[in-house]
């Protein structure tokens, strides 16, 4: 698996060459991809009890000499089976697309080009580009290497991370120093790496082989529906022994056999009626469907369950720079002590990485370009030492030898650069109040130093025991987005606070703060402030204090565990490497799409493609809409479960015979081939209602079926149950031999009612026009609608009618149903009128 004694191209490797090594050596996985089977999958579709029963209900019609009712009832089998296996397959085909999105990522240069490929499509001749913050995909040679450092923790065990350099063959230990390994961590600098081996044969890889997946834990949704689930199975099996004891009774003229099998076929059909299976569907499908919308929108979800908890955020805590604000840096204004702007600008741009990757360095770079001082110009000296930066240090330096002798370049906080300055205290006074001056008006202030050195052996160890000559500040700039205030005014209404993290100085936060309008923004804790706090102290501070500046990651941690303490629902975005634990911690993890590193990717639940603040505030809504219509599909199933469980309950109380009954299990399967497609297609489409940005987040703790929404389904399920088992039974009773008729009339009715009912449901407080507005130019929802009232027509109205015993209807027969139908669902328009009112 390895490529040595070739030729190194810079070039990196051709298409063709790709191509042929794909065949040789495979993908870049340490565990390959498993093939699902598709017998398995349709098995585990049949475990489900309510197929279970219908699989009993048709033997049972075998048994009873009605072999055209069990072979009707093992087509229905069938084709609701097909539904189930199509809708998973959709579901697992969007999770899969969902999953190869948020799969890691990898810059390489090929056909001499960089571009940005899937990290399982390395192979071995790759020239792979690693900066701050990558996981290292495979193991290679380095070929190139700026201040590159690496935490090697993972496979050596030895915390101390590892400087990288170009030449190692001097050491004689097993790691090497001119090598990268697949599974580590840059955590400072950047570099080439030319792959050497992928996949298992890595040294990560040997240890791997072994791996396995851990098993999905079910999220609280899931274990709340299951309990549903359940508990509805359980009444189920009550109500079936009774529905059997009662019919047994009442067929007391029937031979033993008779009575027997059409007793429990009567209780099949409660049975099948109180089983919501609908609910794993539900979930499944609304899940991955609104995590597949989201990321249309920018917003990638790389944990379903992730989903449901966006309704519920109530701290939102962001970073400054590239989320509130542009991150397009620009110097702004310079300011010197002696009025050497030259020789300020010459050391500032030799103080700055040869290969600059960050946006402040880009910025300074590009002035020094402007003001005629080239990259050639500032870096054609020897570099002698480099002073890296780092988050306790928040400075860094560059020793050169130059014509006039050597030259320490450093720049960095300017809190910390006065420190290592030589200044009288009234000329420290006036650079004080020069950087409070310029970050109240925004800016990010960087402050500037040098020392001249006689002799190389005078280099201090450490930029720390520098004695710098203080040069000047750089007022650096990076602007608000735009429409960021209105996107926090949409948060501070919707009860989600929004609270800002930064390493910034804490004047130029709370100046950024003000412009965009953020809560608080005079109060201020900084890095210094959280050492000196204790844990009891911060979670009491942060209850009025929105912006924390000069953070270091390990600081984020504290301050989402406070929010937390405080029964706050918190979301958090990173994109650092030592951002990963506090993204973990983070109710909501939020990584950053462009800047953020793969490390803090893979610890988070939602990636930002765009990372910007927007996306944050299109997702919370969008999480509250998806959540807002699995209640909804809840709350609908329930109801339109009533009439059918009613029905099949008390006709054996009524004693009305199992063959004449309002639904047989052959009508109750299908019921369910029309609830399966309005509950998971017409409802997950349902538009967010006009409100929802206006409320306050949910309870974290507030079950998905609250019993508000739980009397809402009884009243309107055992009203559909008047209308339809109404309609059917007064019918029967003025002509006892015309049951086809009246079973038909009322199976109308559920139908159509169910249809009405989706759209009544789309709110408590909108009117039903307003969904019905959005949805006309939906062309699924308008299929669904028009596919059930072909549906309906078809099996009224041809002779599929004889084959479930039902009967054409008279057209006064059906303007009556669908009056009924109107009348039994409507009502809930007049109820929003007195909600509307109440909630105003």
């Amino acid at each position: 698996m390895t490529e040595q004694g070739k030729v190194l191209d810079i070039n990196g490797l051709t298409t063709e060459e790709v191509k042929e090594r794909q065949e040789k050596y495979g993908k870049n996985q340490l565990i390959p991809e498993k093939k699902e089977n598709f017998i398995l999958k349709i098995l585990s579709v049949l475990k489900e009890p309510m197929f279970l029963l219908l699989i009993v209900a048709s033997t049972i019609y075998f048994i009873l000499g009605e072999p055209r009712d069990g072979t009707i009832m093992l087509v229905f089998v069938v084709g609701v089976i097909s539904i189930e296996v199509i809708q998973e397959w959709k579901t697992d085909k969007t999770l899969k697309a969902l999953k190869n999105l948020s799969a890691p990522h990898t810059v390489v240069v090929r056909d001499g080009k960089e571009c940005t490929i899937n990290s399982e499509d390395i192979v071995p001749g790759d020239l792979i580009i690693i900066t701050e913050g990558v996981k290292i995909p495979a193991d290679g040679r380095i070929i190139k290497a700026n201040d590159l450092r690496v935490n090697e923790s993972s496979l050596t065990g030895e915390a101390e991370e590892v400087w990288k350099c170009l030449d190692d063959s001097d050491n004689k230990d097993y790691w090497k120093k001119d090598y990268c390994y697949a599974g580590t961590l840059v955590t400072q600098g950047s570099g080439t790496i030319l792959v050497d081996k992928i996949g298992i044969y890595t040294e990560y890889g040997k240890i791997g082989i072994n791996i396995a997946e851990a098993p999905d834990r079910p999220t609280p949704l899931e274990i709340q529906t299951r309990k549903l689930v359940k508990a509805c199975a359980i009444i189920a099996g009550v109500l079936f022994v009774l529905v059997c004891l009662v019919t047994f009774i009442n067929l007391s003229d029937h031979g033993i056999k008779s009575r027997i099998i059409e007793s429990i076929l009567s209780g099949i059909t409660l049975a099948m009626a109180m089983i919501p299976e609908e609910f794993p569907v539900i979930l499944t499908v609304f899940l991955s469907m609104g995590a597949w919308r989201l990321a249309k929108k920018n917003s990638l979800v790389r944990r379903l369950s992730s989903v449901e908890t966006l309704g519920a955020v109530t701290v939102l805590c962001v970073d400054k720079t590239g989320t509130i604000t542009k991150n397009k840096m620009a110097v702004n204004n310079i300011w010197t002590t002696n009025r050497e702007k030259e020789e300020l600008i010459r050391i500032m741009g030799m103080a700055c990485e040869t290969e600059a990757y960050d946006p402040m360095e880009q910025a300074m770079l590009k002035y020094c370009k402007d003001n005629n001082l080239k990259e050639e110009d500032l870096f054609c000296n020897r570099l002698i030492k480099e002073y890296s930066f780092t988050n306790e240090r928040k400075m860094m330096g560059h020793v050169w030898r130059c014509d006039d002798g050597i030259v320490v370049c450093a720049k960095g906080s300017p809190e910390k650069i006065l420190t290592i300055s030589k200044l009288n205290e009234d000329m420290k006074k006036l650079i004080e109040n020069k950087i409070y001056e310029m970050s109240s008006k925004g800016l990010r202030v960087i402050a500037v130093g040098k020392e001249v050195v006689n002799d190389e052996e005078d280099i201090p160890k450490e930029l720390e025991g520098c004695s710098l000559k203080f040069l000047g500040l750089i007022g650096l700039q990076d602007p608000p987005r735009e429409n960021v205030r209105e996107d926090i005014e949409s948060c501070t209404r919707a009860g989600v606070r929004v609270v800002m993290i930064t390493g910034d100085n804490g004047i130029t936060a709370s100046s950024i703060a003000k412009q965009v309008g953020i809560s608080h923004s005079n109060e201020i804790i900084t890095g210094d402030d959280l050492n000196n706090m204790t844990d009891e102290e911060l979670k009491e501070k942060v209850k009025n204090v929105s912006i924390f500046s000069r953070v270091v990651p390990e600081h984020k941690m504290r301050i989402v565990r406070a929010f937390k303490d405080n029964g706050e629902v918190v979301a958090m975005t990173g994109d650092g490497v030592n951002d990963a634990p506090a993204l973990k911690y983070a109710d909501i993890g939020i990584s950053m799409g462009k800047k953020g590193s793969e490390v803090s990717r893979e610890a988070s639940d939602l990636i930002l493609l765009d990372d910007n603040f927007r996306t944050i505030v299109d997702t919370i809504k969008d999480g509250r809409r998806i959540y807002d219509n699995i209640r909804k599909a809840i709350g609908y199933v329930f109801a339109i479960h009533i009439p059918i469980a009613l029905a099949s309950l008390l006709a054996p109380i009524l004693g009305i015979r199992s063959s004449f009954l309002m639904l047989l299990p052959v009508h109750v399967v299908l019921l369910e081939l029309v609830i399966d497609p309005t509950c998971s297609i017409v409802l997950e489409r349902q538009p967010a209602e006009s409100d929802i940005m206006e409320r306050n987040p949910r309870n974290k703790h507030e079950s998905i079926l609250t019993s508000k929404l739980l009397i809402k389904s009884i009243i309107q399920g055992v009203v559909l149950f008047i209308a339809s088992f109404g309609v059917y039974y007064l019918h029967l009773y003025k002509f006892p031999n015309e049951h086809e008729i009246a079973r038909s009339m009322g199976l109308m009715v559920i139908v159509i009612s169910n249809l009405l009912l989706v759209q009544v449901n789309s709110s408590d407080m909108d009117f039903c026009f307003k969904s019905l507005k959005y949805l006309k130019r939906d062309k699924v929802m308008w299929a669904v609608c028009i596919g059930t009232i072909l549906g309906l027509i078809a099996i009224m109205y041809t002779p599929i009618a004889l084959v479930l015993s039902l009967s054409p209807l008279t057209i006064t027969e059906v303007f009556r149903v669908i009056i009924i139908s109107v009348v039994a669902v409507f009502w809930y328009e007049i109820v929003k009128v007195f909600n509307k009112k109440s909630h105003k």
